[in-house]
């Protein structure tokens, strides 16, 4: 989990799985959304990768990147429940729905 919220502390990084969640795409179409050097992009790719937050497939020169959604939902899920996010919810949505109250 710490690595995946390395990961999404940086805004590029950000918006790489922002444009990864429309679309898989090369490297050299989503440097075209950038205005980076393309080691710095790398670099980027490269903390998205250690995540588990892309995967890269490699034809000739070529790489592709799509996204890992089902890494990001674990680690979301995760800190949620570290904090009893979903718990507080469904707690308070269960006394709604029978009309109780547990004070």
């Amino acid at each position: 989990m710490d690595k995946v919220f390395k990961a999404l502390s940086d805004p590029t990084r950000r918006r790489i799985l922002q444009l990864l969640r429309e679309r898989e795409m090369t490297a050299g179409e989503l440097a075209g959304c950038f205005d980076l050097a393309k080691p710095t992009l790398s670099g980027h790719f490269g903390v998205l990768r250690e995540a588990d937050l892309v995967s890269a497939d490699k034809a000739g020169t070529t790489i592709t990147y799509r996204l890992n959604v089902s890494t990001l939902e674990e680690a979301l899920l995760g800190f949620a429940e570290v904090f009893g996010i979903g718990e507080a919810q469904a707690k308070s949505s269960s006394r709604r729905k029978t009309g109780g109250s547990h004070a």
